[in-house]
């Protein structure tokens, strides 16, 4: 196929009129024809139906229409490109963009281009909708492109993560919300807002988060859209209105105090910021596993700016090489040591808002203890920031599926037990003790019955997370004094196996009586129905009621050296039918971990969420904002074998709890989801 034969097929085409073809080409009617005919028959199709003296395309011919534009227009960039090398002044890069990332992101980026490789002359072209820009990379119009925009359900299409961009509410400076340190939207509803037009990015992303969330643009009270951003900063600065933009928007006005930034839970985590090139460049260069082209050289200035902006500070953190771990969630991304940053997933430019109708519903009920700080990562965070419904499965065969979440908050482990043994719980963050008891409630050999272990959420070498506490004015000064008392416990926690274990090791078990904490708390001032001489807490509860209640701790050392930790199990059934909602989970999890890790108002708002003290949550769970030296617990998601080999070694002694010797390890635990989830950031 030559490309004049189908520079005339295309006319033709156009046309539908041999003759008007004939007359635009300044060609005669028969040489047109003969055209044709040579092409159809050398691609052994008919391109076109006669219908008496009207002519229409065949299926064949709608394709080769569709796609072949794209090729003359290769022809003609390439005859261009070569005309230039001959000359020896092959040295233009051709960028393509929307507004936000021309006005604020590319020009430093391009700026510090152009000073390593003054030779070569950098051409930008902006684009105001996503389409055209689409289009503008598949014809080579540009060489490369920058968007916050994921292009990845094109096959043409080669799309690298060179850094990440954070969305966020922005407000007047004088607004009433301007002050406030953190938002939701669901605050936000009665408010009057401005946005862009549909195709904009910032419009698809937050239509996108909506729809995840269940929420619509019609869910506000007033929406005004606007074509300009200077419409848009007249409504801000002189309506009053709210806005969403990205932190490439409005940065002259934020830093000249007329606007102001304010974060929003359900858009805690960036997303990714990527460079764009069809994938023919990108297997010239060698970026799509294949050997680099030998003959590219006209690639030059892709190769130099993509090198660049690798490494470019704040910008190069996508560019991973392939094994790169996760790093520790206590560990910031940094522009010399490139890490997997837990990022939202970028939404796809064709994405539309609307919700789909779905053949089937998924109903998740998750077990959480939102006042046991060590946990918050793996329930209470992932709730308030809606980050399962992000990483919920949503493509392939989970394709109109609508999900149904509930989230139950309980004081301690025994009832999330009781409800995944009753399938009442789908996904149970447990501590230590309880987690070995959803293992062995339904150990069995049948491969679905019970829980499996997917992921540790926090852990303590030194076995400090519990402890047992006693009045200021109590005679008791060590645990070898609990002989003949009472000590209550609330049955079936972490807390309750510490007891157990630490009073077996004291061989005094038989001695104590363990009552339950249920009617004999602190709180209760005293007036318990039976007299307790003790309390046996899991953390942060302990701490608590040495502040409140004015206890002292008894235990001043780790008894049984044993470590405390605490995961989240998933039920076997639930993991066999749906794994990737168990990876869902994780990721989930894991940038919630980080968010804790990074944000330096996590504690604050974690705090405000349990309505507890500040101190006490930096106590409990290490942040950025931590004391590390004091506090309790880690972050931590690897499983550790040795751990619960140890804890099912010491409980299988006592008496009541050998059946916890019959746990199954290797079909219990199921580290692979964990891999799974740290392999997809």
């Amino acid at each position: 196929m030559e490309i004049y034969q189908l520079k005339v097929f295309l006319e033709v085409a156009r046309c539908l009129s041999f003759t008007e073809a004939a007359d635009t080409l300044n060609l005669t009617q028969p040489a047109v024809s003969a055209k044709i005919k040579c092409l159809e028959s050398e691609l052994e199709t008919p391109l076109f139906r006669r219908l008496g003296r009207r002519i229409e395309l065949t299926q064949a011919g709608e394709y080769l229409l569709e796609e072949g534009p794209g090729l003359v227009d290769l022809e003609s960039r390439l005859v261009a490109e070569i005309e230039e090398i001959k000359q020896g002044k092959f040295s233009t890069l051709k960028v393509g963009c929307m507004p936000d990332v021309l006005s604020n992101w590319l020009p430093s980026v391009l700026y510090k281009y152009r000073r390593i490789y003054p030779d070569v002359q950098t051409k930008c072209l902006q684009f105001d909708a996503v389409e055209p820009l689409y289009r503008a990379i598949k014809t080579g119009e540009v060489d490369i492109a920058v968007s916050d925009l994921s292009f990845s359900t094109f096959d043409e299409m080669l799309g690298l993560a060179i850094g990440s961009v954070h969305y966020s509410l922005i407000v007047s400076s004088s607004h009433q919300l301007a002050q406030r340190p953190w938002l939701s939207l669901k605050e936000l509803a009665d408010h009057a807002w401005v946005l862009p037009p549909e195709g904009v990015p910032s419009r698809i992303m937050l239509q996108k988060r909506m729809q995840e969330l269940g929420l619509n643009l019609t869910d506000f009270a007033q929406l005004e859209v606007v074509d300009a951003a200077s419409l848009m900063r007249t409504y801000l600065l002189q309506g009053h209105y709210l806005g969403f933009v990205s932190d490439f928007e409005f940065q002259m006005e934020c830093e000249a105090g007329l606007l102001r930034r304010i974060p929003l839970e359900e858009f805690a985590l960036g997303t990714p910021l990527f460079l764009l090139m069809a994938k023919r460049l990108g297997r010239a260069l060698g970026l799509t596993g294949q050997p680099a082209s030998r003959s590219g050289l006209g690639l030059e200035p892709i190769r130099q700016f993509l090198a660049m902006v690798q490494g470019q500070p704040g910008v190069a953190q996508g560019l991973l090489a392939k094994g790169s771990s996760f790093p520790s969630p206590l560990t910031a991304p940094s522009a010399e040591t490139p890490e997997k940053v837990p990022r939202f997933q970028a939404p796809n430019f064709l994405v539309r808002s609307g919700g789909t109708s779905g053949t089937e519903t998924i109903n998740l009920t998750i077990g959480t203890q939102n006042r046991t700080i060590q946990t918050v990562t793996a329930g209470l965070i992932i709730q308030r920031l809606g980050l399962l419904e992000h990483f919920l499965p949503r493509e392939g065969r989970y394709s109109g599926v609508q999900y149904r979440l509930r989230w139950a908050d309980y004081d301690s482990g025994a009832p999330i037990v009781a409800g995944l043994e009753a399938q009442q719980i789908d996904i149970g963050v447990l501590g230590d003790y309880p987690l070995l008891l959803s293992a062995a409630a339904g150990d069995s050999t049948a491969p679905a019955a019970g829980t499996r272990l997917i992921s540790f959420v926090a852990s303590n070498l030194d076995g400090t997370g519990n402890d047992i506490i006693v009045p200021q004015h109590s005679t008791l000064d060590c645990i070898d004094d609990l002989a003949g008392r009472v000590i209550a416990v609330p049955f079936g926690s972490a807390a309750h196996g510490m007891v157990m274990r630490s009073l077996h090791h004291r061989q005094i078990l038989n001695d104590v009586t363990l009552t339950s904490i249920d009617s004999a708390g602190p709180q209760r001032s005293g007036r318990s129905s039976a007299p307790v001489d003790g309390y046996a807490y899991f953390a942060p509860f302990h701490e608590i009621a040495r502040h409140k209640g004015q206890f002292r701790r008894l235990l001043h050392e780790n008894l049984d050296g044993l470590p405390t930790f605490h995961g989240v199990v998933i039920r076997a059934a639930l993991a066999e039918q749906y794994p990737e909602i168990a990876v869902a989970y994780l990721r989930s999890l894991l940038a919630a971990q980080y968010w804790y890790a990074t944000q330096p108002m996590a504690t604050t708002l974690v705090s405000r969420w349990v309505k507890m003290d500040a101190a006490i949550v930096t106590k409990t769970l290490r942040s950025s904002a931590s004391d590390q030296a004091n506090v309790v617990y880690l972050p931590e998601t690897q499983l550790r074998t040795d751990w619960l080999q140890a804890h099912i070694q010491q409980l299988g002694q006592i008496a009541g709890q050998e059946h916890l010797g019959q746990i199954n390890l290797d079909r219990w635990m199921q580290p692979e989801f964990l891999e799974r989830a740290i392999a997809s950031f």
